[in-house]
């Protein structure tokens, strides 16, 4: 029988990869920095300013993963959602490759007998599995807002990042051949 422990910590990793992958094809479509920083709204968030938050949530619950608590003292969360002015493309994505290398690095050393451990985030005591089902949820939440707002601000020269439009046959046929 498979160890279904090990299969599960697989599919985190493959799901936490390709969400990554997700947002960082979406971004790199986005043609300016200005854009990161645009607004559908008043009281929306911004690309660069979901991108700073997606990073913060990884760094503080995945920096000493199985021993501290998952809201570190020195994460400050409605800092956040306040950028003091328009950075560039390289930090953004620099605050992204930052949160996701901490992510990563935790999620790849976790081993089958780690997913019924207790960790606590903000003092409430989870799993390790409840833990990442709940960050996982809540990044691709995130990362489906970035894909939105990168193709709301791409307009008609966004390439798809799934299946394109009138294309499903013609891939379902492609899935098919390779059975």
């Amino acid at each position: 029988m498979p160890d279904l422990r090990a299969i599960y910590l697989q599919d985190v990793v493959r799901l936490y990869r390709m969400y990554k992958a997700l947002g960082d094809r979406a971004m790199a479509q986005v043609p300016a920095d200005a854009d990161l920083h645009r607004l559908v709204d008043p009281d929306s968030n911004s690309i660069a300013v979901i991108v700073k938050h997606v990073a913060g949530n990884l760094r503080s619950r995945f920096r000493d993963f199985l021993t501290s608590d998952g809201e570190k003292p020195d994460r400050h969360r409605d800092e956040e959602f306040e950028l003091s002015g328009a950075v560039s493309r390289a930090d953004v994505l620099g605050w992204w490759n930052d949160g996701w290398s901490v992510a990563m690095q935790a999620v790849d050393a976790l081993t089958p007998d780690d997913l019924d451990r207790t960790i606590f985030i903000r003092g409430e005591a989870l799993l390790v599995v409840e833990a990442l089902n709940r960050s996982i949820t809540h990044t691709a939440y995130h990362v489906g807002q970035i894909v939105f707002l990168a193709r709301h601000l791409v307009g008609s020269s966004w390439t798809s990042l799934s299946i394109p439009r009138g294309a499903s046959e013609s891939f379902n046929a492609g899935m098919k051949r390779d059975i």
